[in-house]
């Protein structure tokens, strides 16, 4: 089959879906928090999962009061975690020790609503401040943050102290002492609210960089809806609940791939969407058997890239290629599979479990129908 995808954004990817060799910026495991003790203990965060890699842009979003900003924080250490395991460019929080929570600190840069900024420094020595706690020297500082803050619009007020400044000069001043160090890690909550759109986009021209070159990641909780073309995943949350959680360039790339598909074009652009965002991807080496035939059912595949041979009663059938799916038989009568597939070269296959499946078919009657259709051709 011959995809409308090029080889180049199939590469992309492929090369952009987690796996699970990747070494996590952030790796939350059924995080509970709760509020109050005794009587008036409230929970405010229940049974979030959150895993992301570095050089990922996250945009956090949900009402207010959703737990957005508690989430955050427990990210960054200003709250303890108090059930489930949440870690943080590799160290473990839940129980950590002062010491380690100070040295782990070191790596993140904070840009909060709250400026925070001191009254009698100027704008340049505010963002000193950061570099100074890290020891770097002043040599190497110093154009830096002449720069950076040239870069955000306030070259003229460098020496200008907070008073004389306005709310969005002060936010600009935050942005430039949570970025100066070039950290591992970027927490922002509404770093861009009070900003203008030139100086918005500044910042998240300034974030993005950091993301591609230095692979920092980036957690933003924000409701401008000026930036979300930069984000590589959206989190949204309601009621203490992670509810959605898409990689948003992946998606897009997986459902393109898709619409090239006959089967899958039948879907429109929300189904299509929704479908994508619950594909995995795995990986087979050649010669590796993907489904036995007596096997139980449990997963659909479509094959990104590579070969793949069936197999039935030890005799070869069938070779399929990139664009073509197997192992729904086995999904729609809930019986065995009646044959064996085994990778011919390395395969990579989008991977959509039963259930998901199921509902598909069950929601769409184009689908179902063009389904039947691919089935009966293959007979």
């Amino acid at each position: 089959m011959n995809t409308e995808l090029s080889d180049q954004q199939l590469d992309e990817l492929l090369a952009t879906w987690p796996t699970d060799n990747v070494s996590l910026s952030i790796d939350a495991d059924h995080v509970n928090h709760f509020y109050g003790t005794g009587e008036m203990r409230k929970q405010v965060l229940f049974d979030n999962v959150l895993k992301v890699r570095p050089g990922e842009i996250v945009i956090m979003t949900g009402p207010s009061g959703s737990g957005k900003t508690t989430l955050l924080t427990l990210i960054g250490t200003l709250r303890s975690v108090q059930e489930g395991s949440l870690k943080v460019l590799g160290q473990e929080l839940l129980g950590i020790t002062p010491t380690a929570t100070t040295e782990l600190r070191k790596r993140i840069g904070f840009i909060f609503q709250a400026h925070n900024l001191f009254e009698s420094l100027t704008a340049f020595q505010n963002v000193r401040m950061a570099t100074e706690l890290l020891g770097i020297p002043d040599e190497v500082a110093n154009p830096k943050i002449e720069a950076t803050l040239q870069r955000l619009g306030l070259g003229a007020r460098i020496h200008y102290r907070p008073k004389a400044l306005s709310g969005g000069q002060k936010q600009r001043v935050a942005v430039a002492r949570g970025l100066i160090h070039e950290p591992g890690l970027i927490l922002a909550d509404e770093p861009t609210a009070a900003l203008d759109e030139k100086s918005g986009r500044e910042v998240v021209t300034i974030f993005q960089e950091l993301a591609q070159q230095k692979k920092c990641t980036i957690v933003i909780v924000t409701h401008d809806n000026r930036i979300l073309d930069v984000a590589d995943r959206i989190v949204s949350m309601v009621d203490g609940r992670i509810v959605t959680n898409s990689l948003i360039r992946r998606n897009e790339l997986l459902s393109q791939f898709l619409t090239q598909i006959e089967l899958f074009r039948v879907l429109n652009t929300t189904a299509l969407s929704k479908i994508a965002d619950r594909f995995d991807l795995r990986k087979f080496e050649s010669g590796s058997e993907i489904i036995r035939q007596g096997s139980v059912g449990r997963e659909f595949y479509v094959i990104g890239a590579g070969q793949v041979v069936i197999e039935i009663d030890g005799r070869q059938v069938n070779t399929l290629a990139q664009g073509s799916f197997f192992g729904e038989m086995a999904l729609i009568h809930d019986q065995p599979r009646n044959a064996t597939v085994r990778a011919l070269s390395p395969v990579s296959c989008f991977v959509l479990d039963k259930d998901d499946f199921q509902k598909v078919v069950q929601s769409s009657s184009s689908f179902e129908e063009e389904l039947r259709r691919a089935i009966f051709a293959r007979l």
